[in-house]
This record gives C-alpha cells, sequence and structure tokens, in this order.
C-alpha cells in the first residue's frame, strides 16, 4: 500500500516519521511538522483508511506496521525517529518492536501498551462505536451543509472540540455532490475491537527489556489513557524510558498545548 504523506524540511536532515491517531490524519500535524522541519527531515503520513490514503478491508497493527516499514523501504529511511500518537501510537511501538534497526528514536504520545478492552467499564470502546455510528450516519443523510453535519454531531456526541475534529474528515464528494467520511467508517467500525485492545503488555513481554533505542513517553495530565499503574508497566518493558507531562492538556495534547509539546519533543529529539 503506498501511504499519502506530507513532507517538510530538509533531506540531508536527521529523519522523523510522524503516524497520526484514529480519525486522524497527517493534516492535523502539520504545525508540528513544519516546526521540526526547520531542523529535520519530517514525513508525515496519513495510515490506511484515513485521510487520503488508500482503503482496506483490514485495519490491524500488523497491517499498519507493513504498511509502515514498506513507506520507510520507498522512500530509503535508513533510520528515523518515530512519532506517534494515540492508535498512531501503537503503531509506532509495533513498528520500533518489529524493525528496531529502523528506529533512531521512539516518541509515544498519550497511550499504553496496554488492552484498552480490560478497562472494566469498556468506556473507550463504546465512545468510539457511537463515534462511528454517528459518521454512519452522517454518510447515510443527505445533508445540505457542513453545519447541518456540525448540529447532527454535537446533538450526538455533545463535545464540541470533538465535533470540530471529527469535522475535518468530511468533505463533499465531486462526483456524487454528496457529503461523506474520508475515513473508512466501515472497516474501522467492524475492527474497532482490535484498535482499542492492539499492541499490549502481553505482546511485548517476548521482548522484554527493550532497550535498543530511546524512548519517550508524553502525557497530557487531564488525560485518561496513561494511568500510574501503566507507568509503572512502561517501566518494565522500556527500563530506560522517560516520561513528559503536558499541564492543562487532555488526549489531543498536541492540540491543545503546541508550545508546550514542542519543547518536550525538541528535548528529546
Amino acid at each position: 500500500m503506498q501511504l499519502f504523506f506530507r513532507e517538510e524540511g530538509k533531506s540531508n536532515s536527521q529523519t522523523i516519521v510522524i503516524v497520526h491517531g484514529l480519525y486522524g490524519s497527517s493534516d492535523n500535524w502539520l504545525t508540528v511538522g513544519k516546526k521540526l522541519g526547520l531542523n529535520y527531515h519530517v514525513y508525515l503520513i496519513d495510515q490506511r483508511n484515513h485521510g487520503r490514503s488508500p482503503n482496506a478491508d483490514s485495519h490491524t497493527y500488523e497491517n499498519m506496521t507493513e504498511d509502515l516499514a514498506a513507506f520507510f523501504e520507498e522512500h530509503q529511511i535508513e533510520k528515523a525517529t518515530v512519532i506517534g500518537h494515540s492508535m498512531g501510537g501503537k503503531t509506532a511501538m509495533f513498528f520500533a518492536a518489529e524493525y528496531p534497526e529502523k528506529v533512531e528514536k521512539l516518541i509515544v504520545a498519550d497511550i499504553a501498551p496496554k488492552n484498552y478492552l480490560d478497562l472494566q467499564e469498556k468506556s473507550q470502546y463504546y465512545l468510539h462505536q457511537h463515534i462511528l455510528e454517528s459518521l454512519k450516519e452522517v454518510r447515510q443523510q443527505q445533508y445540505e451543509s457542513r453545519e447541518e453535519i456540525a448540529d447532527f454531531l454535537r446533538l450526538k456526541l455533545d463535545n464540541e472540540s470533538l465535533v470540530l475534529f471529527l469535522l475535518k474528515n468530511v468533505y463533499r464528494n465531486k462526483e456524487t455532490h454528496k457529503f461523506d467520511c474520508r475515513i473508512n467508517v466501515d472497516v474501522l467500525y467492524d475492527y474497532l475491537d482490535e484498535v482499542i485492545s492492539g499492541v499490549n503488555y502481553r505482546w511485548l513481554e517476548d521482548r522484554m527489556p527493550i532497550l535498543n533505542y530511546p524512548v519517550l513517553f508524553i502525557k497530557g495530565e487531564k488525560s485518561p489513557y496513561i494511568s500510574d499503574e501503566d507507568v509503572q508497566r512502561i517501566r518494565e518493558i522500556y527500563p530506560e524510558v522517560q516520561f513528559e507531562n503536558i499541564p492543562n492538556a487532555g488526549h489531543w495534547l498536541h492540540a491543545e498545548q503546541p508550545q508546550l509539546f514542542m519543547k518536550a519533543l525538541e528535548r528529546f529529539i
């Protein structure tokens, strides 16, 4: 699969590859990419079933890891610092474990290597299920404007920041003249269990301890995605890991506190 990508910086500089999260795309990381591009050679990819990359019938971390490996080969990237957020963070962890020789440094933004389906209330699973069901409705209805879609999503999700983020996926199809989603809603819905569980402690146990490359985990202070217990387990996997906590930031920490997030990246890189 040939992934869509954006490129910033000079080709003779140290390479950085940025991998977005669920419902995201390279477009969400352009500000970060442009700033890093002042000193580095930056690739921002769209993962399969997202953004402008091709759709596919499956969506596993094995798939996304091999997509990334093929991207490295296609662009002759011998070694790079890999930055991944949320689902992209899990892809980055999987890729780094499978291809350690390709990784200069690993940066994981606000996700832990755990099975989030193990949570007692499975709140994340049901939230994402509800989001995808809402986006399915958007595709089925004949909305006349983005404003109508925004109002519908506000009613369904009751979260303004989330609605604005999801609207970045909505576009008017030039052929059908109907509104559609850039993400592959049906396949993501079918593979939601995999997305929420995916890379976890048990999968990494055979590889522990991982010392092949420096590792940084960045957590949003207000985000529930990385718990104190997760920090202990992460240290078991990556004994030399570093942590950064971004104040007054939730899960989308790079958008909520961009300056603090950039400083955390620059200190580590």
